[in-house]
């Protein structure tokens, strides 16, 4: 890193140059049914380097990788490449984030186990959950990873920070005398709860069993609808998007501060884009630009108060400290209690092949995967229907959850419930 930015600054017709550098360490366990048949470890490192120049009142930049097997001479002939492909990028001027070190670690309690340790820990959770006659874990990965990442510049930027994280990856499969059905679950985390981590794969389990005995209703019906965090996660982020910086300045977003998003008596959005969230893997000091990351109220009671995103778009906008790129989204609590839906019939998705949000359309909807469709005497799993219902209509009525809870980068509440959704 000292080199490379020694060979950057020494070079003419720059104007500025970033370099980004991730290294990343591993531990790594592969289980076949309960049988552990791989255990490997990783250290791989990656740098990335972008160059700035500006010419004809515009700015220009284009990135590159570099190797350790590189030489000087490689990667001062790799900056004239990236330099005379900047000439051709004619982007309005914009500056760097200036100055500001630091050197810290992410809120985790991982780096206080052995990995092999942990690994043998996160397996023995997973597995506890493994007691369904007729399931089973087909396939268990447990990836343990540290990830530090760190950003320099020519405005003398110099930031680093690490990241512990685990990532599971499972196969519940659930067979009888007619077939065999597979579920695939993705669980992420900066903190090891064995109890939270057992109830999550055998939440899984049970589904996997259910979605194998699911049924189609017959005839659409006009029904309350439930979502899980990461439906709700993708809701919000949606609405989120729609009020970046990158959204305002190229004249694609829908609202803007003061609109009221939610017209009805139905509880109030509070969403905060935030830099950290305790549990969270993509929590973060600093963006890919170095630029401190600042927590920003996007709405407050259902209406818009305030954008985010990055440096550069912020500039474009004339924001004078901007939040930089966010990841992690906060929603505040509503008043539904657990259980408070059991009076009526409706519908609690499990799965979506992927909401789908139209701003423009007013439309909310998808294909629903499985779900548990309640009628007020009984409790049938359900597949092979899809949803559709007007945005405003659900944003103005609907109810958030008192419970909250993290999903990846979501921290919020655990349902949403939208009334009189339509249900083919």
């Amino acid at each position: 890193m000292k080199d490379l930015k020694t060979i950057l600054e020494n070079t003419e017709n720059l104007s500025d140059y970033r370099i980004t550098e991730k290294n990343t360490s591993s531990y790594e366990l592969f289980f076949v049914h309960r049988a552990l048949e791989t255990v490997r470890s990783t250290d791989t490192t990656s740098t990335r380097v972008t160059v700035y120049v500006d010419h004809d009142g515009r700015r220009g930049d284009s990135s590159f990788s570099v190797y350790r097997s590189m030489s000087e001479d490689d990667i001062k002939k790799k900056i004239a490449q990236a330099h005379d492909r900047a000439l051709l990028v004619g982007n309005q001027p914009y500056g760097l984030p200036e100055g500001g070190e630091l050197d810290e670690k992410l809120p985790t309690d991982l780096d206080g186990y052995d990995p092999a340790t942990l690994g043998s820990m996160i397996a023995d959770a997973v597995y506890a959950a493994d007691d369904i006659p007729g399931g089973s874990i087909n396939a268990l990965e447990i990836f343990i990873y540290r990830d530090t990442v760190s950003v320099r510049n020519s405005r003398g930027v110099d930031k680093k920070q690490t990241t512990h994280r685990v990532m599971i990856e499972a196969i519940p499969t659930f067979t009888d005398e007619v077939q065999s059905v597979e579920l695939y679950e993705d669980y992420r985390f900066t903190r090891f709860n064995a109890e939270k981590l057992t109830a999550e794969i055998a939440e899984k389990m049970r589904e996997v069993r259910d979605r194998a005995a699911a049924v189609k209703p017959e005839g659409g019906m006009t029904v309350d609808v439930m979502l899980r965090p990461h439906e709700i996660s993708e809701l919000v982020r949606d609405l989120a998007y729609d009020l970046s910086y990158s959204a305002a300045y190229m004249h694609s977003n829908l609202h803007k501060a003061g609109d009221d998003l939610q017209t009805g008596d139905g509880d109030k959005l509070n969403v905060t884009m935030k830099a950290v969230i305790e549990g969270s893997e993509r929590s973060a000091f600093f963006d890919e630009d170095g630029t401190t990351l600042t927590d920003t109220v996007i709405i407050k009671d259902g209406v818009v108060s305030g954008m985010f995103g990055s440096h550069r778009f912020g500039q474009y906008l004339g924001i004078e400290k901007p939040s930089g790129s966010l990841s992690c989204v906060s929603v505040g609590a509503g008043t539904l209690k657990e259980g408070e839906a059991g009076n009526g019939a409706y519908i609690d998705i499990v799965s979506m092949s992927g909401l789908q949000l139209d701003l423009y359309n007013d439309y909310i909807g998808g294909e629903i995967r499985l779900a548990y469709l309640h009628d007020g005497e009984k409790v049938t799993p359900v597949t092979g229907i899809s949803m559709s219902a007007k945005l405003s209509d659900v944003l103005g009525s609907m109810r958030l959850s008192e419970k909250r809870d993290v999903s990846g980068s979501y921290e919020g509440p655990v349902r949403l419930l939208m009334k009189g959704v339509s249900v083919l």
